[in-house]
């Protein structure tokens, strides 16, 4: 699979596990958002945005600033966004109601124009806050994480699947594929045990798909006490620690602190940068759909024996 087709499957599997897993969502007429296709439609419209903001604006000829955004207007132009036909509300809505967090939007002229003030599109101007397969630069657009700065989350946590392990175990750790960076949740899910200090249960905003099998836990302190391992580490605005890897585009297995499985009963494969087990016998190890070879998913196989291509 292409890097770019990855990338497309990646979001549409993002999307799945927020939403739900149902098909609809082909109304492309506009207009409307109530009930189940309301839902859809505000589905159909996040996908869109992130296409053009994160991987298609060069395509498109339309030009991001150093902090990844584009004009609104033009970005409204964009014929796959155009045939569906957003208002300005809805647009506005697929920022602010996003469940992973994935858009901005501020005024083009800041003096000129308040959160309330002006439907213009030409006003505003919107980015993707992370996520981009376009190179952009890191400094302008994420908060880098540096000892210096204290700013280590405790937790740093990848999430990848059985039918990728073994790959990502003989490659030697977690790679780029078709994107700018690593991505890694700063939390767990509830149902893994992630609590606040008042014991009420925290989510992963962005960073971390809901359906992930395995969990990579990375060592953000170890690689910047290392000066050797030439890894830099960002957060952005949503919340997603961010790292380009080393000079070949990999995080490597000894800063991964820990591997656990979240399902099948999976126990930890991986401790303090040393191995510890294989996938036992008998897993299911298939890939998410759209994820096998050739982008049709895949039949996988047991005992991490998939046949994924070792995207985390």
């Amino acid at each position: 699979m292409a890097d770019d087709e990855f990338v497309e499957t990646a979001e549409r599997m993002e999307s799945m596990a927020v939403r739900g897993k149902g098909r609809g969502g082909r109304d492309r007429r506009g207009g409307g958002r109530g009930g189940g296709k309301g839902q859809d439609r505000e589905m159909q419209i996040s996908k869109v945005l992130s296409s053009l903001l994160r991987h298609q604006a060069e395509n498109a000829g339309i030009k991001l600033d150093a902090e990844g955004y584009a004009p609104l207007d033009k970005v409204l132009q964009w014929p796959r966004i155009r045939s569906l036909n957003p208002t300005f509300e809805e647009i506005r809505a697929s920022v602010a109601d996003n469940a992973k967090q994935r858009f901005a939007m501020k005024p083009k002229d800041p003096e000129t124009t308040t959160s309330s003030s002006s439907t213009d599109p030409a006003a505003w101007l919107i980015r993707a806050n992370q996520g981009h397969s376009i190179a952009l630069a890191e400094e302008a657009l994420h908060t880098p994480v540096t000892l210096e700065a204290g700013n280590v989350p405790p937790v740093v946590v990848h999430g990848t699947y059985f039918a990728f392990w073994p790959l990502i175990e003989a490659s030697g750790g977690l790679k780029r594929m078709g994107r700018q960076h690593v991505h890694f949740g700063t939390g767990l899910l509830p149902e893994d045990g992630s609590e606040n200090t008042d014991g009420s249960a925290k989510e992963v905003v962005s960073g971390m798909r809901s359906d992930a099998e395995l969990l990579v836990f990375a060592d953000v302190e170890k690689s910047l006490r290392d000066e050797g391992s030439g890894i830099k580490w960002w957060i952005s605005a949503n919340g997603v620690v961010l790292t380009d890897g080393n000079e070949d585009g990999i995080v490597p297995l000894k800063y991964i602190k820990e591997v656990r499985g979240r399902k099948q009963g999976v126990g930890v494969l991986w401790k303090d940068g040393e191995k510890v087990a294989d996938l036992p016998p008998g897993i299911v190890a298939r890939p998410p759909v759209g994820k096998g070879r050739g982008g049709g998913g895949g039949r996988g196989g047991r005992g991490g024996r998939g046949r994924g291509r070792g995207r985390g």
